[in-house]
């Protein structure tokens, strides 16, 4: 008689499990005619979002005006937004259309692979952004140097790269577990946990994974957006003039409030190593930074600004 161990039974076990084929994204399910009026209003965010990002990316690119480092990363953080937003919105809005919608396994690690570069890509962004406004306010007569157009495009594509080859590890380590069954996400798109919490075998390794790479992006940029607005928040309280002061506080003030509410719901869910347990809380938190935020930014970043208004105006002939 062979006998065999219990690792190899373990094996033989998984061997035989069917792997699951597609998932059921539950998204919001409400009543029918809930589900109709919240689908009009997000396919009004969605095109308001793409409308606005699309205005900000244009009025960037035609107007010299607008050529410098701070309107550079905005342009980048516009298109970064448009493609963030469209790759977990139209799940969303089928979902609301159709009810619970079928996804596919390798369409999920798709959505999944796009939607973690875009946030690391963010996060990374915000970084830099914070870091021209400590350079502006702080080193000013180093400006030019400090940055140049070799520098910013640098600090760009390393944000886009990083969080391309971030996104690759991760989506690999959750694309290799072996999911058997049951096979509904309690999200509107695919995301880390509801898939870690489906997933037939250890997760111990993925988990500590997701762990690291949340302490090195998210908190990691969260400390240099920090760091640079504790040094421009002493330089301030430094200025003798309250006029200047209020003028270095308005340029810093819209992105402090992207930076909060951003860093705020994206922190609570995924800068912890356990899976999350609730999930319907992570749903509303996904709503702001995935829907709300991309549409705010252009309007706290840009159209609140008196460049972006000039230009705006001479785009439009307005008097």
């Amino acid at each position: 008689m062979l006998f065999c161990s219990p690792q190899m039974e373990t094996s033989l076990e998984l061997t035989n499990m069917t792997r699951v084929q597609q998932f059921v994204l539950l998204g919001f399910p409400t009543r029918l005619g809930i589900r109709d009026a919240l689908f009009v209003v997000f396919l009004s965010l969605y095109l308001l979002t793409l409308l606005e990002n699309t205005l900000i990316i244009y009025l960037i690119c035609s107007h010299k005006e607008l050529h410098k480092p701070m309107y550079f990363f905005l342009g980048n953080l516009s298109c970064l937004e448009m493609c963030y937003v469209s790759a977990t919105m139209p799940t969303l809005l089928v979902g609301l259309w159709t009810g619970p919608y079928h996804i596919s396994f390798v369409t999920c690690m798709t959505q999944l692979f796009f939607f973690v570069s875009l946030i690391c890509t963010e996060c990374t962004l915000l970084a830099s952004m914070a870091y021209d406004r400590y350079v502006a306010i702080c080193r000013p007569l180093h400006y030019p140097l400090l940055m140049r157009p070799q520098v910013c495009l640098g600090l760009a594509l390393s944000s886009w790269l990083g969080g391309l080859v971030v996104s690759a590890i991760k989506t690999k380590c959750i694309a290799s577990l072996i999911y058997c069954g049951p096979n509904v996400l309690n999200q509107f798109f695919c995301d880390v946990s509801p898939l870690l919490n489906l997933s037939c075998t250890h997760v111990a390794l993925t988990e500590l994974v997701d762990f690291i790479s949340a302490i090195v992006i998210f908190c990691g940029t969260l400390l240099v957006s920090l760091a640079s607005y504790s040094a421009i928040g002493m330089a301030v309280l430094r200025m003798p003039s309250a006029a200047a002061r209020r003028k270095a506080f308005s340029t810093c003030a819209s992105h402090l409030v992207v930076v909060g509410i951003f860093y705020s719901a994206a922190l609570f869910i995924y800068c912890r190593p356990s899976r999350i347990k609730s999930m319907d809380l992570n749903k509303v938190l996904s709503v702001i930074y995935t829907v709300v935020t991309p549409l705010c930014n252009p309007i706290i970043y840009c159209l609140r600004n008196k460049e972006v208004h000039t230009v705006l105006k001479k785009t439009l002939h307005w008097p």
